[in-house]
């Protein structure tokens, strides 16, 4: 038995702007070597970049409560990494501004940074670095989502006490560390001196977004504040990066402050996950930042979505059209995206599903775990009202511990299906997928090489299917269901019989799944 398989079942029982010429020759040149040096095999390990496996994101969870969670759930679940909120002091808000004071402290207070010291809304810089050193002991690694584009775009004072305008900040910087409105290859041409065009190279790289303050990215001095923070972050264990709105900074200056990072504390080049929406063209599409590290996968939680999800009697979703997905479906390559259902923005904004789906949603992390596109991500954050709520906190913004019983918490990590699929994951590995079987509607079923399968019902009523399997002959217990036990399958869950031909007959419940593996074999 090979030593994955061992730890699954022990788990389971436990410079100058560019022209957009420029930019774009800089992006084929970039893409040329990184296929050149890929296909060549010459990637030595020093070179190589941290590749997170199955991760979770522990949306505005307070330093101790990710600590505690690392400890306690995730690394016993098989999770190897965890995404946690920018750490850096940040504005401090006591109403949104616009007439709608019942919200003090709006959750995206921590995406306008004010000073790199890490005195944040979910605790001190002592409590991060015993967070990061906690859930490495756990086998956790940890990837924080940073935001260098800008700083603020209103306020006056943080949470680490800091006072600052929208174009000095004491200390960090002043007002030529920005660009503004203007003429000129590092001013904003625009008229108001935000983005008006999203199309448009030098408007993107060079304006506010949405009236952020936006730092210029092309300065060397800028440059170093920026990595500077960053290592600091590095040398206390952080294993790599969520880059908040990396398509504002551009490539060419991506690529010149990741020049300067050093390596994690596993040897390797920090993780690099570029936020870039798509929706424009050539240089500015997600496929163009690829030469410049990893992408979310934005466009994919679109395809989920609608392949989940019934909106009216008119659109009813169908699963059998995810036959197709990844780059085959117009998507940005596997080994180059960060892969979710959805996160704290599209759960929000209506292009992805959310918990409010309920057993479509867990289905849906359930299906993108057995899918394997991407390196994929489970979303667990707060429950909300409106698109501005603020995570449980006290008065003065602080954010409370995590309890998953409380309701205010969505934690989806912890969802019994989801943490089989976890380790199903883990087990099936680098397998091609194989036997893909479909009603060529809402149930389909598939495995993963000789490792592993799995079948999702995405209809309101339990379907049976006799399918190939490609697993050998045995009986297994679905790790859907629950975690199998040494002895047998656990307390309630299924077990599911394949012949000596490889097919079985099961029957998959409503908006739900059936998964078997190599290591539920009993």
């Amino acid at each position: 038995m090979d030593r994955n398989l061992v730890r699954i079942r022990r788990l389971r029982s436990r410079a100058v702007k560019p022209t957009a010429l420029a930019a774009a020759a800089a992006v084929a040149a970039g893409l040329s070597l990184w296929v050149a040096a890929s296909a060549s095999g010459t990637e030595s390990h020093r070179d190589r970049m941290d590749v997170p496996g199955v991760t979770a994101n522990l949306f505005e969870w307070n330093w101790p409560s990710v600590a505690r969670e690392c400890k306690s759930t995730l690394g016993p679940d098989g999770y190897t990494g965890v995404q946690v909120a920018p750490p850096a002091d940040s504005v401090k808000r006591t109403s949104l501004g616009n007439g709608s004071d019942t919200i003090l402290h709006p959750w995206w207070e921590v995406y306008q940074p004010v000073d790199y010291n890490l005195t944040s809304r979910m605790g001190t810089e002592a409590q991060f670095r015993s967070m990061v050193s906690t859930c490495r002991k756990a086998g956790v690694k940890v990837y924080v989502d940073a935001v260098i584009n800008h700083m603020t775009g209103q306020g006056d004072t943080s949470y680490g006490g800091k006072t600052f305008t929208h174009f000095t900040y004491p200390g960090i910087y002043a007002d030529a560390d920005f660009h503004h409105q203007g003429t000129g290859p590092d001013q904003c041409p625009s008229a108001s001196g935000g983005i008006e065009d999203f199309n448009n190279v030098h408007q993107v790289f060079t304006c506010e977004l949405v009236g952020l303050a936006d730092l210029d990215t092309s300065s060397p001095r800028v440059q170093s504040t920026l990595a500077a923070y960053l290592n600091k972050l590095i040398g206390y264990g952080v294993s790599g990066f969520r880059v908040d709105a990396a398509k504002h900074i551009g490539q060419t200056d991506l690529d010149a402050v990741y020049s300067r990072l050093h390596r994690t504390k596993d040897g390797l080049r920090p993780y690099w996950a570029l936020e870039v929406f798509g929706g424009s063209p050539g240089i500015l599409s997600p496929q163009a930042f690829t030469t410049s590290g990893n992408v979310l996968g934005l466009d994919g939680v679109k395809q989920i979505r609608d392949a989940f999800k019934s909106y009216t009697t008119d659109h009813v979703g169908s699963i059998a059209t995810l036959q197709a997905f990844g780059g085959v479906s117009g998507l940005t390559p596997s080994d180059r995206t960060l892969s979710f259902v959805t996160n704290h923005d599209t759960e929000r904004n209506g292009d992805a599903l959310n918990y409010k789906d309920g057993a479509r949603f867990i289905l849906a992390n359930e299906w993108l775990l057995a899918d394997g596109y991407g390196s994929p991500q489970i979303f667990s954050g707060f429950t909300w009202t409106t698109s501005d709520d603020s995570p449980p906190s006290d008065g003065n913004g602080l954010i409370l511990d995590a309890d998953c019983t409380s309701g205010l918490w969505t934690c989806t990590h912890r969802d019994t299906g989801i943490v089989g699929m976890v380790g199903w994951h883990n087990v099936v590995g680098s397998a091609a997928r194989a036997n893909f079987w479909t009603d060529g509607d809402n149930i389909i079923a598939f495995s993963k090489g000789s490792r592993g399968w799995a079948a999702f019902n995405n209809g309101p009523a339990a379907q049976s299917i006799t399918v190939q399997t490609g697993l050998a002959r045995g009986r297994y217990c679905d790790v859907v269901s629950g975690v199998p036990t040494r002895s047998g399958c656990a307390a309630g869950s299924t077990a599911v019989v394949v012949d000596a031909q490889g097919r079985a007959s099961v029957t998959v419940g409503a908006y739900g799944a059936v998964a078997i593996d190599r290591a539920s074999r009993r």
